[in-house]
């Protein structure tokens, strides 16, 4: 199944309460309105790309999109919505997305057809590690009529209606905060100031570590706060046995936390061999003290990464399987055939000014 029997629906019809009435589709963040953040995030990813909104029609219709409004006044909430987009889908399924959740994955869709397809189900709904989230989803058309008989009989709540049908909870627990959506004034200041996540993808040997212990200096002496998190293919030890917390963690403490004037470490031992998670290893920062985290390894996550890439390795590039890759580092920028920014792996100060621009800094110092 391919993105081409999609239909995409940014549901921007509620009434905003929470945010003192004002259109959340048009409230600024990162130079644009949350709906062009939405549309970034969707219209790639589907045939054909709807809004559903019930005021701000023309400013929406600005946009070149086809606006619809619900079937039945009222704001009758998401559920309306879901029917209004189906109704006026002409693919055999429909993807759902609020207006106000700027951070979600570019993947989203895909993530959510390869879900029925794998399981056979007719809804696939995202689920963040922690609740669902069901205003993003992916419906097949065939529902309409059962959503509509639903919503006439009174039934407002999305996951009621979806627990009687085959639906499929999609894991997307590993994309960090991709769920925050904007409900009140103090959620925006809150988006604004939670600290960018930016990974540096390449091939073992390619020197991203090298890189990074020039750029982590440069970084700082730019003003910047920032956390590193490297995954690590093979045990390791932090401590060493003949010392205290070692014998201590070793007797059988589940957690050891190791304290001194100038630094403390926790050790979790994991009682079988598991993959660690990224999002679980961000909720584990200080994120209120950083500006950036960078990530090292963890390919497969769904967060912006900087690829670095040497010929001379015989690797392949990593960006043409990876829709996350914003930027190309490479010591042979002939060799490559992108529209992707390219940076010198030996010009630091052009990859650290791409860095603070991504993060929104205005440049260097």
């Amino acid at each position: 199944m391919h993105c081409e029997a999609v239909t995409g629906v940014i549901l921007a019809g509620g009434m905003a309460r929470r945010m003192g009435g004002t259109d959340k589709g048009w409230i600024e963040f990162e130079g644009k309105p949350l709906i062009q953040h939405a549309l970034d995030i969707i219209q790639p990813q589907v045939a054909r790309c709807v809004i559903n909104a019930n005021r701000s029609l023309e400013a929406y219709r600005s946009l070149n999109i086809d606006v619809y409004m619900d079937l039945e006044e009222g704001y009758l909430g998401p559920l309306m919505g879901m029917a209004t987009g189906l109704a006026h889908s002409d693919t055999d399924w429909v993807a759902f997305i609020p207006c106000d959740s700027p951070r979600l994955p570019v993947d989203t869709v895909i993530r959510l057809l390869r879900a029925v397809e794998d399981n056979k189900a007719t809804i696939a709904v995202a689920h963040d590690g922690k609740r669902l989230q069901p205003v993003v989803a992916l419906l097949h058309r065939s529902l309409l009529n059962d959503l509509q008989k639903a919503l006439s009989n009174g039934e407002r709540k999305i996951e009621s209606w979806f627990s009687r049908h085959s639906c499929v909870e999609v894991d997307f627990s590993d994309c960090v905060d991709a769920f925050v959506n904007v409900n009140r004034r103090d959620d925006l200041d809150a988006l604004i100031d939670m600290p960018k996540l930016l990974g540096f993808s390449a091939w073992s040997g390619t020197g991203k570590t090298t890189l990074l212990k020039k750029l982590i200096p440069a970084l700082r002496a730019e003003g910047v706060r920032l956390a590193v998190i490297k995954h690590a293919h093979h045990r390791f030890d932090i401590d060493h046995p003949g010392k205290d917390s070692y014998e201590l963690r070793k007797a059988g403490a589940n957690q050891m936390l190791i304290a001194s004037a100038n630094r403390w470490a926790l050790m979790v031992d994991k009682p079988e061999p598991e993959e660690p998670v990224l999002a679980d290893l961000v909720g584990k920062l200080d994120l209120a003290c950083l500006d950036l985290v960078l990530v090292e390894g963890f390919k497969r996550e769904t967060i912006p990464k900087i690829e670095l890439h040497r010929p001379s390795l015989g690797k392949p590039l990593v960006f043409p399987e990876d829709s996350n890759i914003i930027a190309v580092i490479t010591d042979e920028p002939d060799a490559l055939n992108t529209e992707l920014p390219i940076m010198m792996l030996a010009d630091v100060d052009s990859i650290l000014a791409f860095i603070l621009q991504y993060i929104g800094r205005s440049g260097i110092r």
